[in-house]
């Protein structure tokens, strides 16, 4: 498909996978968890990266799902509970730290949403991954946009999450909903998206606009 074809987005799950098959895969640089130097995105996109840089940190992955809704697609997102002693009550990707077992970022990433939320594999079509992201809590997060094909049943992990819910693309992908948020303690920005009563910020909205940018810009 031409530039001007993928101009104008329809935010339907068929458009976003043909921009993803265009635009992304699922190879990774070799050094993703050991290149010590900053990544391209990260808790300090936006901020001025430490002097020294910190370590790559703990390899983890998160599956990006895009739910082909005939109204629109969506994004899946999640949660956690607010007992967790990190990121308590956060917006969230389904995912977390990879594993020894998992051959690749993909493998984790649909272990944890099987583990988190019960969503099997078999509804999950992977399309590719988006840029490596630096927390500044000590993890290298490879995200992996996929299909999620309806119909599904979830299950919630009651340890881990205390909601799971769909976000319309079309709301997320719109740049007039991405705000830049100064922290008042420490003048730390960020991104944020409030949609409702749900605000998204954080490493996740990163990880969201990055998607925006990686296929709508």
């Amino acid at each position: 498909m031409s530039q001007d074809n993928m101009s104008a987005p329809s935010y339907c799950a068929q458009d976003l996978a043909q921009r993803a098959r265009a635009r992304l895969c699922l190879e990774l640089p070799h050094d993703v968890f050991t290149h010590a130097g900053p990544p391209s995105r990260g808790d300090y996109h936006l901020n001025a990266w430490p002097d020294p840089p910190p370590p790559p940190g703990k390899p983890a992955a998160v599956l990006v799902g895009i739910v082909m809704r005939p109204a629109g697609a969506t994004i899946l997102l999640t949660q956690r509970r607010s007992t967790l002693r990190s990121h308590a009550g956060q917006i969230a990707f389904p995912g977390g730290r990879i594993d020894p077992q998992d051959a690749d970022p993909l493998a984790a990433a649909l272990r944890e949403a099987h583990e988190e939320i019960a969503l099997t594999s078999s509804s999950v079509t992977p399309l590719g991954y988006l840029d490596a992201y630096q927390t500044g809590t000590g993890y290298r997060v490879v995200p992996v946009v996929a299909l999620v094909c309806p119909p599904f049943d979830l299950t919630l992990c009651e340890a881990e999450v205390e909601d799971v819910f769909e976000t319309p693309l079309d709301f997320l992908m719109n740049p007039v909903n991405h705000q830049i948020v100064t922290r008042e303690h420490d003048g730390r920005r960020f991104y944020a998206m409030t949609y409702g009563e749900r605000y998204i910020w954080g490493a996740t909205a990163g990880m969201l606009r990055n998607l925006y940018e990686r296929l709508y810009l």
